[in-house]
């Protein structure tokens, strides 16, 4: 298995901080961003990462992170030059995967769960097939892809929706077979013009391929100043 981290976006929501880097490299605690998800693919045994970015920090974000030699990983890179939604990000890791499943991550997504349950039951459960999510119970599921759930099936899953039939939340972290490039494929964009990950889960859903689990400790994003500030909270041991 191999991972991914989407550390892409243009960060609007934290301006002007996002002027002079990338988001992903802002700190969090003592360290930056990007280096959580890094950490939680390494906890599990995952050495070959590819980082999909931006053109405007690609410079900043290799500076940092180098070949992975300092991590005991290896690094691969992918820019994705305009923002074309999150499955069009991940269609940039089809080379890199050479077949393999993956473990994706939105990098600003900042988790206290180890991803080793979630990994071990993808190759166990699914026998290493379809796609794998993990959900979060949250006060206000309308910021997220909410997911309804039938006994032990995800049903579907509604992206920000006005009128949330749960409150589990879709949290950036996926598990995805080889075939998750050929249903990016066969999507269309959104009404905002974005090729959408929540299209690619719901597909699974339609195959009968989609797993879920719940993660148990916090979670959450920081890709506003309310949720960057929560985040260097939570890493430093404070209330969920």
């Amino acid at each position: 298995m191999k991972g991914v981290i989407l550390a892409g976006g243009t960060g609007s929501r934290l301006y002007p901080l996002t002027k002079v880097t990338n988001k992903h490299l802002l700190p969090v605690g003592k360290k930056p961003m990007i280096y959580y998800p890094i950490e939680k693919l390494l906890e599990i045994g995952i050495h070959h990462i590819l980082i999909v970015t931006g053109t405007e920090h690609m410079g900043a974000v290799v500076n940092l992170l180098g070949s992975g030699k300092d991590f005991g990983c290896a690094f691969t890179y992918k820019v994705q030059d305009e923002a074309g939604g999150i499955a069009q990000a991940l269609s940039l890791a089809e080379n890199f995967s050479g077949g393999s499943p993956l473990t994706v991550i939105l990098g600003d997504n900042l988790f206290e769960d180890g991803l080793s349950s979630l990994t071990e039951r993808f190759l166990r459960d699914q026998k290493g097939e379809g796609a794998r999510i993990a959900l979060k119970e949250v006060p206000d599921p309308h910021r997220f892809g909410v997911a309804t759930l039938e006994g032990d099936r995800v049903v579907k899953i509604v992206e920000k929706p006005k009128e949330p039939e749960s409150r589990w939340a879709v949290t950036g972290v996926y598990v995805y077979d080889a075939q998750v490039f050929d249903l990016i494929r066969t999507l269309k964009p959104s009404a905002r013009g974005e090729l959408e990950i929540t299209d690619v889960n719901n597909a699974y859903i339609q195959m009968g391929r989609l797993g879920y689990e719940f993660l148990q400790g916090w979670w959450t994003d920081a890709g506003t100043f309310d949720s960057l500030a929560h985040a260097n909270t939570l890493v430093a041991g404070g209330t969920p």
